[in-house]
């Protein structure tokens, strides 16, 4: 009997149109440019400096400590771990047509960020609107039609709901996962950092990760050199440590099982040749 082939890396959502959005409200290009990197510059430097945090950070920003200089430092600083220097600058977005799914999915992280979330309680939606999955999309055009018409089923009653006087915040029951929402969420770089790290995953649910593709663009837009930080854990890691990736269907990154055992096998032939493989 063959091997089973391994499945091919899951297909980046971006080849979908979704109709979501993840705008970046704060800071504009010219205040991340200005003040971003001389706060993180001077958070790093204050740590091992004699000079009072305020002189390290007018340095900073007046070119007297060139930026390629700064940058220097922070990469060091963030690929050591010293996450404490990357949490004094924040990331507003303005999250717009996504689903509950993703939004329960957002809110579970909890450090460095915060949230505030369109109230299906509060809110008498007129014409509220819903997702379509991708592989409903492609599914047979009866599976189509019949998902189609279960949302709009569901969300016309709700709307019958109101009518007939059914508060909101009952009369929302009956909407589905597929509904849409928005969200503005803030967080700061050590935050966006672990969260990218695990929702641009290959392994990630498919809306979340496009949702991290799109605040990783907006990110980029105003500082390319902290954009760059935003990747798959995998990245920084040197490996893939998710269990349905042993198969390495996913290429990014050799799995840790094959890493080690590569390891193994390389210590074991160093001691027969009589002679020890170097450690950190």
């Amino acid at each position: 009997m063959t091997a089973a082939q391994p499945s091919r890396t899951p297909r980046s959502p971006a080849v979908r149109e979704l109709g979501m959005k993840a705008t970046l409200l704060f800071p504009t290009r010219e205040i991340a440019e200005q003040f971003y990197l001389p706060l993180i510059y001077t958070a790093c430097r204050t740590c091992y400096s004699e000079l009072e945090p305020q002189d390290i950070f007018e340095r900073a920003t007046t070119g007297r400590v060139a930026s390629d200089k700064q940058q220097d430092l922070i990469r060091r600083v963030i690929e050591s771990g010293h996450g404490s220097t990357i949490e004094h600058i924040v990331f507003t977005f303005a999250i717009t047509g996504v689903t509950r799914t993703l939004s329960h999915q957002l809110v579970r992280h909890r450090a460095g960020v915060a949230f505030d979330q369109q109230s299906q309680r509060y809110l008498d939606y007129k014409r509220p609107s819903y997702m379509v999955p991708g592989t409903i999309t492609d599914a047979p055009p009866e599976l189509r039609e019949r998902f189609v018409a279960e949302m709009d089923d569901s969300l016309a009653f709700y709307g019958e709901m109101l009518a007939a006087g059914i508060p909101g915040e009952d009369a929302r029951f009956v909407m589905p996962n597929a509904t849409r929402t928005n969200l503005i969420m803030t967080a700061n770089l050590r935050a966006l950092i672990h969260m990218s790290g695990l929702r641009l995953c290959t392994m990630a649910q498919w809306e979340i990760r496009r949702l991290f593709q799109l605040i990783r663009h907006e990110v980029f837009s105003v500082s390319p050199f902290l954009g760059s930080f935003l990747a798959p854990k995998c990245v920084p890691l040197g490996y893939c440590d998710e269990d349905r990736n042993r198969d390495e269907h996913c290429p990014i990154r050799p799995h840790k099982d094959n890493v080690l055992a590569a390891w193994a096998e390389k210590r074991t032939a160093a001691k027969k040749a009589g002679r020890d493989l170097p450690t950190l």
